[in-house]
Protein backbone atom coordinates (compact mmCIF):
# COMPACT_ATOMS: atom_id res chain seq x y z
CA UNK A 1 0.00 0.00 0.00
CA UNK A 2 1.08 3.31 -0.55
CA UNK A 3 0.34 6.23 1.38
CA UNK A 4 0.39 9.99 1.05
CA UNK A 5 0.45 12.12 4.49
CA UNK A 6 0.10 16.23 4.15
CA UNK A 7 0.57 18.40 6.59
CA UNK A 8 -0.77 21.22 4.62
CA UNK A 9 -3.68 21.26 2.69
CA UNK A 10 -3.68 19.77 -0.83
CA UNK A 11 -6.83 20.12 -3.00
CA UNK A 12 -5.71 17.27 -5.08
CA UNK A 13 -5.05 14.44 -2.05
CA UNK A 14 -8.46 15.56 -0.01
CA UNK A 15 -10.64 14.83 -3.52
CA UNK A 16 -9.22 11.23 -2.95
CA UNK A 17 -10.09 11.15 1.12
CA UNK A 18 -13.31 12.71 0.41
CA UNK A 19 -14.69 10.19 -1.33
CA UNK A 20 -14.02 7.55 1.02
CA UNK A 21 -14.54 10.49 4.55
CA UNK A 22 -18.15 11.03 2.95
CA UNK A 23 -18.99 7.47 2.41
CA UNK A 24 -18.06 6.25 5.95
CA UNK A 25 -19.04 9.88 8.17
CA UNK A 26 -21.43 11.40 5.56
CA UNK A 27 -23.70 13.96 7.29
CA UNK A 28 -23.19 12.19 10.85
CA UNK A 29 -20.04 13.34 12.47
CA UNK A 30 -17.64 14.28 9.86
CA UNK A 31 -16.15 17.54 10.45
CA UNK A 32 -16.65 20.19 8.21
CA UNK A 33 -13.66 20.88 5.49
CA UNK A 34 -13.42 24.33 6.46
CA UNK A 35 -12.57 22.70 9.87
CA UNK A 36 -10.21 20.16 8.58
CA UNK A 37 -8.53 23.18 6.71
CA UNK A 38 -7.92 24.80 9.85
CA UNK A 39 -6.44 21.99 12.20
CA UNK A 40 -4.11 21.49 8.83
CA UNK A 41 -3.06 25.41 8.62
CA UNK A 42 -2.65 25.44 12.69
CA UNK A 43 -0.37 22.90 12.06
CA UNK A 44 -2.15 20.42 14.59
CA UNK A 45 -3.16 17.39 12.12
CA UNK A 46 -2.32 14.91 9.20
CA UNK A 47 -4.21 13.63 6.27
CA UNK A 48 -3.22 10.27 5.16
CA UNK A 49 -4.69 8.89 2.18
CA UNK A 50 -3.45 4.72 1.40
CA UNK A 51 -3.51 3.74 -2.20
CA UNK A 52 -3.93 0.18 -3.82
CA UNK A 53 -3.30 0.26 -7.38
CA UNK A 54 -3.40 4.07 -7.35
CA UNK A 55 -6.73 3.76 -6.02
CA UNK A 56 -7.95 5.36 -2.47
CA UNK A 57 -8.66 2.93 -0.25
CA UNK A 58 -8.23 3.95 2.85
CA UNK A 59 -7.89 7.62 4.97
CA UNK A 60 -7.14 9.33 7.91
CA UNK A 61 -6.94 12.19 10.06
CA UNK A 62 -4.73 12.58 12.93
CA UNK A 63 -4.20 15.02 15.60
CA UNK A 64 -0.99 15.93 16.94
CA UNK A 65 -0.95 16.72 20.55
CA UNK A 66 2.80 16.88 20.89
CA UNK A 67 2.88 18.13 24.55
CA UNK A 68 1.22 15.00 25.48
CA UNK A 69 2.94 12.93 23.68
CA UNK A 70 0.14 11.46 21.99
CA UNK A 71 -1.24 11.05 18.89
CA UNK A 72 -5.33 10.98 18.08
CA UNK A 73 -6.77 9.11 15.21
CA UNK A 74 -9.65 11.63 14.73
CA UNK A 75 -11.39 9.90 11.53
CA UNK A 76 -10.34 6.41 9.12
CA UNK A 77 -12.22 5.29 7.01
CA UNK A 78 -12.03 2.10 4.33
CA UNK A 79 -13.79 1.77 1.10
CA UNK A 80 -16.77 0.17 1.20
CA UNK A 81 -15.51 -2.66 -1.04
CA UNK A 82 -11.97 -3.22 0.61
CA UNK A 83 -13.56 -3.69 4.07
CA UNK A 84 -12.59 -6.92 5.82
CA UNK A 85 -9.79 -7.13 4.20
CA UNK A 86 -6.88 -6.65 6.70
CA UNK A 87 -6.34 -2.44 4.99
CA UNK A 88 -7.66 -0.89 7.88
CA UNK A 89 -5.19 -3.19 10.47
CA UNK A 90 -2.69 -2.51 7.48
CA UNK A 91 -3.13 1.06 8.16
CA UNK A 92 -3.53 1.46 12.06
CA UNK A 93 0.08 -0.42 12.10
CA UNK A 94 1.35 1.85 9.96
CA UNK A 95 -0.12 4.79 11.69
CA UNK A 96 1.38 3.12 14.68
CA UNK A 97 4.66 3.36 13.19
CA UNK A 98 4.33 6.79 12.36
CA UNK A 99 3.82 7.78 16.30
CA UNK A 100 6.35 5.76 17.69
CA UNK A 101 9.13 7.34 14.66
CA UNK A 102 8.16 10.41 15.54
CA UNK A 103 8.10 10.33 19.75
CA UNK A 104 4.39 9.61 20.34
CA UNK A 105 4.12 7.61 23.31
CA UNK A 106 0.46 6.62 22.60
CA UNK A 107 -2.16 6.68 19.90
CA UNK A 108 -5.57 7.41 20.96
CA UNK A 109 -9.68 7.09 19.51
CA UNK A 110 -12.25 8.08 20.87
CA UNK A 111 -15.06 5.53 19.48
CA UNK A 112 -19.34 6.12 20.21
CA UNK A 113 -20.29 3.89 23.04
CA UNK A 114 -24.04 3.00 22.15
CA UNK A 115 -24.18 -0.81 22.14
CA UNK A 116 -25.26 -0.84 18.53
CA UNK A 117 -23.69 -3.40 16.49
CA UNK A 118 -22.00 -0.93 14.35
CA UNK A 119 -20.26 0.46 17.32
CA UNK A 120 -19.73 -3.24 18.44
CA UNK A 121 -18.27 -4.31 15.44
CA UNK A 122 -15.92 -0.62 15.23
CA UNK A 123 -15.08 -1.09 18.41
CA UNK A 124 -13.93 -4.79 17.96
CA UNK A 125 -11.87 -3.80 15.40
CA UNK A 126 -9.94 -1.31 17.31
CA UNK A 127 -9.34 -3.97 20.14
CA UNK A 128 -7.68 -6.44 17.79
CA UNK A 129 -5.15 -3.32 16.51
CA UNK A 130 -4.33 -3.28 20.20
CA UNK A 131 -5.99 -0.62 21.59
CA UNK A 132 -7.68 -0.62 24.93
CA UNK A 133 -11.12 0.29 25.73
CA UNK A 134 -11.67 2.70 28.78
CA UNK A 135 -15.05 2.48 31.19
CA UNK A 136 -15.78 5.95 31.39
CA UNK A 137 -18.34 7.32 29.59
CA UNK A 138 -18.41 10.83 27.52
CA UNK A 139 -20.71 13.30 27.01
CA UNK A 140 -20.58 15.99 24.97
CA UNK A 141 -23.28 19.46 25.00
CA UNK A 142 -22.91 19.76 20.91
CA UNK A 143 -23.61 16.39 19.76
CA UNK A 144 -26.40 13.36 20.76
CA UNK A 145 -24.15 10.62 21.04
CA UNK A 146 -21.48 9.47 23.94
CA UNK A 147 -18.19 8.46 23.67
CA UNK A 148 -15.86 6.33 25.21
CA UNK A 149 -11.54 6.48 24.72
CA UNK A 150 -9.40 3.76 23.48
CA UNK A 151 -5.68 3.72 23.61
CA UNK A 152 -2.58 2.42 22.58
CA UNK A 153 0.68 2.24 24.00
CA UNK A 154 3.54 2.85 22.48
CA UNK A 155 6.09 2.77 24.95
CA UNK A 156 6.31 1.03 28.48
CA UNK A 157 6.25 4.62 29.88
CA UNK A 158 2.94 4.46 29.14
CA UNK A 159 0.50 3.07 32.32
CA UNK A 160 -3.33 2.18 32.38
CA UNK A 161 -5.13 5.62 31.56
CA UNK A 162 -8.58 6.21 32.27
CA UNK A 163 -11.11 7.42 29.93
CA UNK A 164 -11.33 10.63 31.91
CA UNK A 165 -7.38 11.83 31.56
CA UNK A 166 -7.75 10.71 28.01
CA UNK A 167 -10.67 13.00 27.57
CA UNK A 168 -8.47 15.96 28.62
CA UNK A 169 -6.41 15.32 25.76
CA UNK A 170 -9.49 14.49 23.21
CA UNK A 171 -11.21 17.80 24.35
CA UNK A 172 -8.08 20.10 23.84
CA UNK A 173 -7.79 18.75 20.64
CA UNK A 174 -11.38 19.52 19.19
CA UNK A 175 -10.92 22.82 21.22
CA UNK A 176 -7.99 23.59 19.07
CA UNK A 177 -9.86 22.55 16.09
CA UNK A 178 -12.23 24.82 16.14
CA UNK A 179 -10.32 27.72 16.99
CA UNK A 180 -9.79 30.17 14.12
CA UNK A 181 -6.63 30.04 12.92
CA UNK A 182 -4.46 33.41 14.18
CA UNK A 183 -3.42 35.48 11.47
Amino acid sequence: MEIKTVAKWDEELWQDANTLYNEAFGEKGAKPVKIIKNMLAKGIAELHVGYSDKKPVVMALTGKLINDKVMLIDYLAVSETERNHGIGKQFVALMREKAIAEGYEMLIIEAESEMTPDNKRRMAFWQTCGFRLTAYIHTYIWVPETYQAMYLPLTDKVTEKQGEELFVSINTFHRLSFSEVKK
